[in-house]
């Protein structure tokens, strides 16, 4: 029986920890290797993808698949957080979309255009299981941590991830650019399986010491499984008489839509956009690029943390926003390695800020309650449905236009009307995370 308490410095770093084991899936999968990887299956072949009766665009490819896995992922977290909630078991859904994701790493070493469905699927597997993991991983923050705790809790947890995750990124790079040609391709494979094996084995601490939930003893009915969904509704009415939470969500589904998709899209941007003068070149710099926004990423967390302690969460995320509206209209323009390492360290300083300080600024505004799983479902599903349209609309204007910068630029928008939306939340209502 785990006897810890509520803001126990074990308990928090074990909470914390889980980003060490899963963010290596979100850099070398889904920001470095596997973009790199799938630039070079159609190199002296067409940019075009014989799939679903349909011609598309690679680019645009990735990004249809990418947003019919966030739409499933938004369906089902709201059965499987209700499900939770009524048996009292966060870590046991935990633990099964981390095992998903890590089979998807493992199969993602068998991706090759010929078998492109299976590919594909190996794709979604592994996508869905990193999102789907964490729905729960995120619900337990305020259960781990007081609300004077959460900014810092929430950044420790991101600078782990950043860490551990560029050290196997370090790794990683050291294998590919030992050897060339189809070798490099062979062992851009082994790192995906390294992946799976890194986040299989070290998420084992973490669910080690976080606590199942409280046992209802309760069997999952008919009934159960669209229990979450009710909850959603709750959740939703809830929000009429929450005014500062219901305006800030707003406004965090507008930019973090924006946000989401340009983290998601950036390495296939630089491999497809930039003038690197060779594949070598480029292999190196693309992964030299995220290796920078890793590493830049750390300070910009600790320092967001710090800014929102001083000038109070919803300005910090304000002045964020206005340095993603920037990066968007200069993204616009990047054409060479030096403005792309320029654009890459500037993104860094944003982005785990972004992502850190939005979770805790949520975590702030709840209500107090036990439920706390059925409101991080919300918020996840206004996360994921925000990256299906962010994702739908990146891809529709690279299949369109032929470039990705033209969709780079339309997210220019998002930021904006973010940013506005942000100076809407109510200042009197803004409490401790003014």
């Amino acid at each position: 029986m785990n006897l810890l308490k509520k803001g126990s410095k074990k308990l928090t770093n074990a909470w914390a920890f889980y980003d060490w084991a899963n963010s290596v899936y979100t850099l070398t999968i889904a920001s470095t290797i596997f973009p790199i990887f799938y630039g070079t299956l159609f190199l002296n072949r067409s940019e075009n993808v014989a799939v679903f009766g349909f011609e598309i665009k690679n680019t645009a490819l990735i990004s249809f698949v990418t947003a019919f896995t966030f739409l499933i992922v938004a369906f089902i977290s709201p059965i499987l957080s209700g499900v939770a909630d009524y048996i009292g078991n966060k870590k046991m859904f935990m633990k099964f979309f981390c095992y998903m994701g890590s089979i998807g790493c493992f199969g993602l070493y068998f991706f090759n255009l010929e078998d492109i469905y299976w590919s594909l699927f190996s794709y979604f597997l592994g996508l869905l299981g990193y999102w789907g993991s964490l729905v729960f991983y995120n619900s337990y923050l305020p259960d781990i941590a007081f609300p004077e705790q959460q900014d810092s809790v929430s950044a420790k947890g991101f600078s782990l991830g950043y860490i551990g995750s560029v050290i196997l990124l370090i790794i990683n790079l050291i294998m590919v650019m030992s050897v060339e040609g189809a070798q490099a391709v062979e062992m851009m494979r082994y790192s995906f399986v390294m992946v799976g094996m890194w986040w299989l084995l070290f998420s084992q601490y973490t669910f080690k010491i976080l606590p199942k939930g409280a046992s209802k003893g309760h069997k999952i009915t008919r009934e159960v499984l669209f229990k979450g969904f009710n909850e959603l509704n709750l959740v939703k009415k809830a929000l009429n008489s929450n005014l500062k939470l219901k305006s800030y969500l707003w406004a965090f589904f507008v930019y973090s839509m924006a946000v989401q998709t340009i983290m998601l899209v950036a390495t296939y941007f630089g491999e497809q956009e930039i003038e690197w003068g060779g594949e070598q070149e480029k292999t190196l710099g693309l992964i030299v690029s995220i290796l920078m926004i890793q590493i830049v990423a750390i300070f910009g967390s600790l320092l967001t943390s710090y800014a929102s302690n001083k000038f109070g969460n919803i300005t910090t995320l304000i002045g964020i926003n206005v340095i993603w509206m920037l990066i968007c209209v200069y993204g616009y323009f990047v054409t060479t390695p030096l403005e792309f390492y320029i654009t890459a360290s500037v993104v860094g300083f944003v982005m785990g800020g972004i992502q850190s300080l939005s979770r805790s600024t949520y975590s702030k505004f709840l209500p107090p309650t036990e439920d706390t799983t059925s409101y991080f479902s919300f918020f996840d599903v206004a996360e994921k449905i925000g990256i299906v349209i962010g994702m739908l609309i990146y891809g529709t204007i690279d299949q369109i236009t032929g470039s990705m910068r033209n969709s780079i630029l339309f997210l220019f928008v998002f930021f904006a009307i973010g940013i506005y939306l942000l100076t809407k939340v109510p200042k009197s209502d803004r409490g401790n995370a003014e």
